[in-house]
């Protein structure tokens, strides 16, 4: 049975997650990885570039850069310019991916976008938000802050008094928050994509599952929140959850995932649901070198899709979908500056993918 070859839309989806991953694609390259022509590829090549959101060169494509002639724009005249600042806590590991996304969406709608990096903590948070307000030239603001922990409050309620427009981006408030406003929000589903992982390893004959989380993460509530509800509905045990930070280069890392190891072995668990992918291919590592192969005898899956394809064996993961959670939160955003409060306060939730890589299923053995 030959195998099935990707539709369109799949194949153009494969193309913009590997220019988001390296920056450019061969024809070749992506012709051989799909199995299809160069012919298709240059064609799908072609569909992406029309709509503004890849740059065709000679024998491939790269990402839109600001020296590209400007594409066609579309939803509002070219006498509403708005700008959008946009704040978020790292330029690095995650947000690469939700930048180009904002970047992509700005360009098609012809705004622009002043872009500028926090961290996780809330004092830088207001400092550069300030900032933004008091240059004057923004209409609208996207941010992530931190709203963990003590003056979370405070800090919603400052943002809420803001003087422009305001979307969380990866972050969301309690139902109701007393502010002028309901503020408006977008954000992974990531509790969904948590069970996505728990049912998938279910699905596979794994009764007895871990769950590690990077410790000081946003995203870690959210993930043991779908650990818990997947483990009820499915009848798992859902004791052993591990909150530490194993990944390359953390101190001790070695010897916490040897703990890790010792409690698998002791409470029989057979598969490991990791975040994010570093910590995953630490994991993975070490677990080889102890001799512990997998999937045969651990399984695992990450959270995130960072760089899991590049593991050995190649992880599955959890995928949230980055690039789009930009391009929505920009088009909120433009939605919101156009139509004031004619329109309804909005709050998104954009649903994971799991992609299915060696890492979680078993080997056929040949008879």
């Amino acid at each position: 049975m030959t195998e099935k070859r990707p539709f369109a839309l799949q194949r153009r989806e494969r193309v913009m997650d590997e220019l988001r991953r390296h920056g450019s694609v061969r024809v070749q390259d992506l012709a051989r990885a799909l199995g299809v022509s160069e012919l298709t590829i240059r064609r799908d090549i072609a569909a992406l570039a029309a709509r503004g959101l890849l740059t065709k060169v000679h024998g491939g494509a790269t990402l839109p850069s600001d020296l590209d002639p400007a594409p066609p724009r579309r939803h509002r005249p070219a006498s509403t310019p708005f700008t959008i600042g946009m704040v978020v806590p790292s330029l690095d590991f995650y947000w690469p991916s939700v930048l180009n996304g904002a970047r992509t969406a700005a360009v098609a709608v012809g705004v622009q976008l002043q872009l500028r990096g926090s961290s996780y903590d809330q004092a830088e948070d207001r400092r550069q938000i300030g900032r933004l307000i008091d240059a004057g030239q923004v209409q609208g603001l996207l941010l992530a802050p931190n709203l963990e922990g003590e003056g979370a409050d405070e800090m919603i309620s400052w943002i809420g008094n803001l003087p422009v427009p305001t979307i969380l981006v990866e972050r969301h408030t309690p139902q109701w928050t007393p502010t002028p406003r309901q503020l408006e929000w977008v954000r992974s589903d990531h509790a969904l994509g948590l069970e996505m992982a728990v049912r998938h390893l279910h699905e596979h004959g794994h009764r007895r599952i871990g769950l590690v989380l990077s410790k000081g993460s946003p995203t870690s509530a959210h993930l043991a929140q779908g650990w818990l509800k997947a483990c009820a509905e499915l009848d798992l045990p859902s004791e052993f959850v591990v909150r530490e930070d194993v990944a390359l280069g953390t101190p001790g890392h070695r010897r916490i995932i040897e703990g890790i190891l010792t409690r698998c072995r002791r409470s029989r668990t057979t598969a490991l649901i990791v975040h994010s992918d570093p910590d995953t291919m630490s994991v993975a590592q070490y677990f080889g070198e102890r001799g512990v192969a997998v999937p045969d005898d651990m399984a695992l899956v990450s959270y995130d899709d960072e760089v899991a394809h590049l593991a050995e064996p190649a992880l599955t993961a959890v995928r949230p979908a980055k690039a789009r959670l930009g391009r929505v939160a920009v088009d909120m955003m433009v939605s919101r500056l156009m139509e004031g409060k004619r329109l309804p306060p909005q709050r998104v939730l954009i649903l994971p993918e799991l992609i299915l890589r060696d890492s979680s299923v078993k080997r056929a053995t040949s008879l």
